[in-house]
C-alpha cells in the first residue's frame, strides 16, 4: 500500500487532507505547512485543502512548537494554526487522514470502531520517495537535529503524497537551510 493513489470522492471540488500526530504542535503542523508550501510553489494552491490535528488534548489552542517554527523558518516555511484534537467527524469530512506514526494510526482508527472510514487513514511515510522510515519520529523531547530531520523526512513524504494525488505535479526540492 506504499504510496498508493487516492482520489477524492465524486463531486469534490478540492481534496481535503488531515495530518495527525500526538499533540498537533510539531509533526502534523509541519506536514500541513510543507504541503501548503509545495502546493503553492507548484502552482496548485487551492487544489487541495490541508489541516492538522492531534490524537491527544495536551496542547489544544497552542500554536506550533517554537522549536519547530524556528527550524521550519530556516527552510523558508511558515507554520500556522492552533492545536486541536481530531474528532470522529473528521473521518467523514476529510478525504485522506495521514498519521505520523503507528500509534497515531491506531488512535485514529479507534474513533471508527465500525471501520467505515479505515481506507482513508494512511501512514504519511508510505509516500516517502527516498527515506525508508516507516514513521515520523517525534522531535518534542530531543534537540534541534531531530526537528531538522522531521522537516527533511516530511518534505520527502509530502512530495510523494502530492505526486500521487496530482498527476504531473513538480514539487520543488527541499530548500537549503539558512
Amino acid at each position: 500500500m506504499r504510496g498508493e493513489m487516492f482520489t477524492a470522492g465524486e463531486g469534490s471540488m478540492s481534496q481535503k487532507l488531515l495530518f495527525v500526530c500526538l499533540g498537533n504542535i510539531c509533526r502534523s503542523p509541519a506536514a500541513e505547512g510543507i504541503t501548503n508550501y509545495l502546493l503553492q510553489s507548484s502552482g496548485h494552491e487551492g487544489d487541495i485543502l490541508c489541516d492538522s490535528a492531534g490524537t491527544a488534548a495536551y496542547h489544544i489552542g497552542s500554536p506550533p512548537d517554537r522549536r519547530m517554527q524556528q527550524v521550519a523558518q530556516r527552510y523558508g516555511l511558515e507554520l500556522h494554526g492552533r492545536a486541536r484534537q481530531i474528532h470522529p467527524l473528521d473521518l467523514r469530512e476529510f478525504d485522506l487522514i495521514l498519521a505520523m506514526d503507528r500509534q497515531n494510526y491506531r488512535d485514529i482508527l479507534s474513533l471508527d470502531p465500525q471501520r467505515k472510514y479505515a481506507e482513508k487513514v494512511r501512514l504519511i511515510c508510505s509516500y516517502c520517495r527516498s527515506h525508508t522510515d516507516e514513521e515520523v519520529p517525534d522531535p518534542y523531547y530531543g534537540g534541534e537535529a531531530g526537528f531538522h530531520y522531521v522537516i527533511e523526512l516530511l518534505w520527502d513524504a509530502c512530495s510523494g503524497l502530492l505526486e500521487s494525488l496530482i498527476p504531473g505535479i513538480q514539487c520543488p526540492p527541499l530548500p537549503s537551510r539558512t
